[in-house]
C-alpha cells in the first residue's frame, strides 16, 4: 500500500534560514509596525530597568576594604525610625525603575499576543485563501495531510517564533547590551574576560545548533507525513477493516511514527543538552571572572574595588544568564524557520493561470440581438471583447467541440491522444471504456482542470482557453462518483450549487433528484444536519443530493461521472426520468458502466488506451459489432 509521506521523507530542508526569518520579519513588520516599535521602547525600558535595579542589591550587601558599607556612608541618623526612612529614601529610585519595568513588561507581553494572534490569522488568511488558487494538478500530488499539517504543526511552530521565541532574544540582546556597557565602563580587563567566554559560548550554540537544527526541519517534515498517513487511513478505515489490513495499517504507521521519533530524538538530544551546557560554561565564567576580580581588587588596578566587584560579579551572573536564555531559543527559532520555509512554500506556489477574457454575462434578445443587462433574466451570454475594441455576444448554448486533443498529466506522459469529438446543445454523449482509458480525463478538460498540450476545445464556438476559468465552470454542472457533503445542512449543501438560490429553488431541485423521497422521513427535513461527509446518509441519498445540488444550477452543460453508480436500481429509475427532464436542452456528458444510462444517449464514444476507437448510437455500435458489441454481449456491465 502506498504510504503518504514515503515521497516526503527526503523533504527539502530549510534552505535559507536567513532569508526566510528576513521575510517573515518584513511580514510582520508591514502588518505591525507601530507595534513593533512600541514593543521595542517597552523590551528597552524593561531590560534597563532590570539591569539598573540589578546595582542595588549588590550595594547593599557590599563591604569595603575597611569594613564599612558604601551604601550606608552617607547615613547620619542613630534610631531605627531614621535608619528606616534613609532606606526609604535610597530604594524610592529603585521601587520607581521596577514599576517602570513591571508596566513595560506587562505592556510588551500583550502588544505581543496582539502581534503573535494576529499574525498567525493573516498567516492561515493568507494560506487558505492561495489555496483556493491553485490549481488541481497541485492537490494530487500533495497528501491532504501533509497540507494539512502546514495549517497546523508549521503554523504552531511560526507562533512560538514570533510570540516568543524572537521576542526573548532581543529581550536577552537588549539587556546583554546594557550589562556590556556598564562592564565596559567598570572595568574593561574583566569585559574582555566576560566577551571572550561569551565567544566560547556563542559558538558552542552554533556548533550544537546546528547539529539539532537540521533534524528539527526533518522532524517537521516527518510529522507532515505521519499526518497524511492518518488522515489517508481514518479516510479509508472501512477498507481497511473489509480486507483485514489492520496489521498492515499499523505497519505503516509504525514505520513512519519511527522515522519521526527518530529524527525528533536527535534534535532533542543536541537541544536538551545545550542549556546545561550553557550553564556550565556560565559558572566557568562566573568563576573566572572573581578569580581575575579579585586579583584587580586587591592591587587596587585601575582603581577598582571590592564594592565595584561585587556589582561586577552579579552583572556577570545576569549577562551569562541572559546569553544561555537566548542559546535555549537557537533551536526554537530553527524550528519556526523551517515550519516557516514550509508556509512560504505553499504561498509561493504558483497559482492557476487564466489568462481568459471572455466572460459570462446576464443578456436578453432585443430586435433580434443579444444584449447585455444588469438584471437577472435566465438568459446567458458569452461577452468576448475583441482587439479592436469591439464587443460580441455569443448565446450560451453549450456546443462543445474537441479538435486533434492531446494531453497529459505529465508533459513526457500523453494519455489521450487525437481526440475529436462534438456535444450540440441537448444532446446526450456518454463515453465507456475500461479504467484508466481516460473517460473521466476528458470531463476535466472541459471544465479546465487541466489544460491540453495539443489540439484545441471550443465552448459554443469560443476557444476555452479564451474563456474566465470561473464563467466557464459556471456554465458547468458536475456530478461527481465521489460525493462531497459539507458540514450544514441537506438544505445548505443543495444550496451550495447555488448560493442565492431561494428555499422554493431548493426544494424543486431536491423534488427534481428525488432528494425529498427520503428526506421527509427525517426528523428535521431538510433541515438535518449532516457532518463528516454525510456520514448519517447512505452513499445513494449523498449521490441524490449531490445530484440536487448540480441540477440547482440550472447549467446548460451537465457532466455525469457515475452518477448513478452507488444507486440502487429503483432509485436509479426515478434519477434516470428525472434527469431526462433535466437534460432536456442541455449538453450532457455522461460516463457509465451500466447500459441503462448509456443506451439511450446520442452517440457513445468508445475509448481504449486514451484514443476513441468507436463512436455512434447504441444501434449503430451494435451493428458494427466492434468493443462496444464485445461489452454489450459479454456483461450486463461494461467494465
Amino acid at each position: 500500500m502506498p504510504r503518504p509521506g514515503q515521497q516526503m521523507r527526503g523533504g527539502k530542508k530549510a534552505k535559507n534560514p536567513m532569508k526566510t526569518l528576513g521575510r517573515l520579519m518584513g511580514f510582520v513588520f508591514k502588518l505591525y509596525w507601530p507595534l513593533l516599535l512600541l514593543v521595542l521602547l517597552c523590551m528597552a525600558l524593561s531590560a534597563f530597568a532590570s539591569v539598573f535595579g540589578a546595582q542595588f542589591p549588590a550595594q547593599v550587601s557590599a563591604i569595603d576594604e575597611n569594613g564599612v558599607r558604601p551604601f550606608f556612608k552617607d547615613y547620619t541618623g542613630s534610631t531605627d525610625s531614621e535608619l528606616q526612612l534613609y532606606i526609604i529614601k535610597k530604594l524610592i529610585p529603585l521601587i520607581i525603575i521596577y514599576i517602570v519595568g513591571v508596566i513595560a513588561a506587562y505592556v510588551n507581553a500583550r502588544l505581543m499576543a496582539i502581534v503573535g494572534q494576529g499574525t498567525l490569522k493573516k498567516v492561515r488568511d493568507g494560506m487558505f485563501n492561495h489555496m483556493q488558487d491553485l490549481p488541481i494538478v497541485y492537490f494530487d500530488r500533495h497528501p491532504h495531510g501533509e497540507i494539512m499539517s502546514r495549517f497546523t504543526n508549521d503554523t504552531d511552530t511560526l507562533r512560538q517564533l514570533v510570540s516568543q521565541s524572537i521576542p526573548m532574544v532581543i529581550q536577552s540582546g537588549l539587556m546583554m547590551l546594557f550589562l556590556l556597557i556598564y562592564m565596559i565602563i567598570s572595568n574593561v580587563i574583566l569585559a574582555v574576560v566576560v566577551v571572550v567566554m561569551v565567544i566560547v559560548m556563542v559558538f558552542t550554540t552554533k556548533w550544537l545548533g546546528g547539529k539539532s537544527g537540521k533534524n528539527f526541519v526533518k522532524q517537521q517534515i516527518d510529522v507532515g507525513a505521519l499526518n497524511g498517513y492518518v488522515e489517508e487511513m481514518l479516510s479509508g478505515i472501512k477498507v481497511v477493516k473489509v480486507f483485514n489490513h489492520e496489521e498492515q495499517s499499523i505497519q505503516g504507521f509504525d514505520e513512519i511514527n519511527n522515522r519521526l521519533c527518530a529524527s525528533a530524538t536527535k534534535a532533542n538530544i543536541f537541544a536538551s543538552i545545550l542549556m546545561p551546557i550553557m550553564n556550565n560554561l556560565g559558572y566557568i565564567s562566573y568563576g573566572v571572572t572573581i578569580m581575575v576580580g579579585s586579583l584587580l581588587a586587591l592591587n587596587h588596578v585601575m582603581g577598582f574595588t571590592t564594592v565595584a566587584l561585587v556589582t561586577y560579579i552579579a552583572y556577570n551572573r545576569m549577562f551569562c544568564n541572559q546569553v544561555s536564555q537566548a542559546s535555549n531559543q537557537f533551536n526554537l527559532i530553527i524550528l519556526g524557520l523551517a515550519g516557516s520555509e514550509r508556509i512560504f512554500e505553499v504561498m509561493d506556489e504558483k497559482p492557476e493561470e487564466d489568462e481568459g477574457y471572455v466572460t459570462l454575462v446576464n443578456a436578453k434578445e432585443i430586435d433580434g440581438e443579444i444584449k447585455e443587462v444588469s438584471e437577472r433574466t435566465g438568459t446567458w451570454a458569452w461577452k468576448h471583447p475583441h482587439h479592436d475594441g469591439t464587443i460580441t455576444y455569443t448565446k450560451l448554448a453549450g456546443d462543445v467541440r474537441f479538435f486533434d486533443v492531446d494531453f497529459g498529466y505529465y508533459e513526457d506522459k500523453i494519455v489521450l491522444h487525437d481526440v475529436s469529438l462534438f456535444a450540440k446543445p441537448g444532446q446526450k454523449i456518454a463515453f465507456v471504456g475500461s479504467t484508466g482509458a481516460g473517460k473521466t480525463t476528458i470531463t476535466n478538460l472541459i471544465n479546465r482542470f487541466y489544460d491540453i498540450q495539443d489540439g484545441k476545445i471550443r465552448f459554443d464556438g469560443i476557444n476555452i482557453n479564451k474563456i474566465k476559468k470561473t464563467d466557464l465552470r459556471r456554465a458547468l454542472g458536475m456530478v461527481l462518483q465521489d460525493t462531497n457533503l459539507f458540514t450544514g445542512t441537506i438544505k445548505d449543501n443543495i444550496r451550495y450549487g447555488k448560493l442565492d438560490a431561494t428555499d422554493e429553488e431548493v426544494y424543486a431541485a431536491a423534488r427534481l433528484a428525488n432528494v425529498d423521497q427520503f428526506v421527509k422521513h427525517l426528523p428535521n427535513g431538510y433541515d438535518t444536519l449532516l457532518t463528516e461527509n454525510g456520514s448519517e446518509l447512505s452513499q445513494g441519498q449523498r449521490q441524490l443530493i449531490a445530484i440536487a445540488r448540480a441540477a440547482i444550477t440550472n447549467p446548460p452543460v451537465l457532466i455525469l461521472d457515475e452518477a448513478t453508480s452507488s444507486i440502487d436500481t429503483r432509485t436509479e429509475a426515478l434519477v434516470t426520468s428525472a434527469m431526462d427532464k433535466l437534460m432536456e436542452g442541455r449538453t450532457v456528458f455522461v460516463i457509465a458502466h451500466r447500459l441503462s444510462t448509456v443506451k439511450n444517449s446520442k452517440a457513445i464514444m468508445v475509448l481504449e488506451h486514451g484514443r476513441i476507437i468507436e463512436r455512434g448510437s447504441h444501434d449503430e455500435l451494435i451493428e458494427q459489432k466492434g468493443k462496444y458489441y464485445q461489452l454489450y454481449t459479454g456483461a450486463f456491465e461494461l467494465e
